[in-house]
């Protein structure tokens, strides 16, 4: 015998069918919530709720933010099938810090002296600028352990250069990397950046434009690096900053839990046949 849902076999007040069409239209396509649904279509809120949680789409985070669509999420078998690339673009901490800890005032003053020192540019408003940090990163599809490289541009020569020491990093890890995945930055489109996959036995591949949710592990991972380091305290200078970034990415790597791959840190998908990272 078979157990039977304790469901009623027929239930004639249950939400219309074409009425539950029109409430996930308006939660996937205006990302409304129940009380504005509910007002659109004449209908109570805890009504418009229980559909959206009957439909499991009750929580924003289920949707993807830019489409509206559900999210599609995907995951390859092995360490090395792809890895994902990208640069985050940061501007440098000024001496004395930057305004989110300094306040604008100070944060101005901050960055004037430091331009003055360094001898940087000014904008086209005649605002001196101290510059922006580049920071390279790679992130492998399967394990999400994290590679990054912090530079002062993001040209063909130093986007393959840093393709080179990932893929040499992550080979001093027993990693062989098949694939990689990029936006369609010109360095990734260059003729450098296909000839040096093919050197290095790499397939590139591109997301389609004005689709960045196709990156979205890195995309999250760059969340991350914000949260995490580049905003998360005070820093009184750029080197200072980058002085911190190496022993962040390792308790990134070795010790923060990741949620999307069961609560284990990164590293332990690449190298935990010992058991020495449990």
């Amino acid at each position: 015998m078979l157990d039977r849902s304790s469901a009623p076999r027929h239930q004639p007040n249950r939400t219309p069918a074409p009425v539950v069409r029109k409430i996930v239209h308006l939660r996937w396509k205006q990302r409304l919530g129940p009380v504005e649904i509910g007002d659109r279509l004449g209908m109570p809120a805890s009504t418009v709720h229980a559909v959206l949680v009957r439909c499991r789409i009750n929580r924003l985070s289920h949707i993807d933010r830019a489409t509206g669509e559900p999210i599609r999420r995907y995951e390859h078998e092995k360490p090395g099938d792809l890895i994902h690339v990208d640069v985050k673009k940061l501007g440098r901490v000024p001496d004395g810090g930057g305004w989110r800890y300094v306040g604008r005032q100070q944060g101005e003053k901050n960055r004037s002296a430091t331009a003055v020192r360094t001898n940087g540019p000014r904008n086209k408003h005649g605002n001196p600028q101290i510059g922006t940090c580049f920071l390279h990163t790679v992130i492998d599809d399967h394990s999400r352990v994290a590679y990054v490289e912090a530079r002062d541009d993001e040209t063909k020569e130093t986007a393959t250069e840093v393709l080179r020491n990932a893929v040499a990093w992550f080979a001093a890890r027993g990693v062989t990397v098949k694939r990689v995945l990029s936006d369609n930055g010109s360095c990734y489109r260059s003729n450098d950046w296909k000839q040096t996959c093919i050197e290095l036995g790499i397939t590139p591949k591109r997301t389609r434009p004005y689709r960045p949710q196709t990156n979205g592990k890195i995309e999250r991972f760059h969340r991350t690096l914000a949260e995490g380091w580049a905003f998360k305290k005070f820093y009184n200078s750029e080197s200072a900053r980058l002085a911190a970034l190496p022993a962040w990415l390792h308790k990134y790597n070795h010790h923060r839990p990741h949620s999307a791959i069961g609560k284990a840190a990164p590293i332990t998908r690449l190298n935990n046949l010992a058991g020495h990272h449990t």
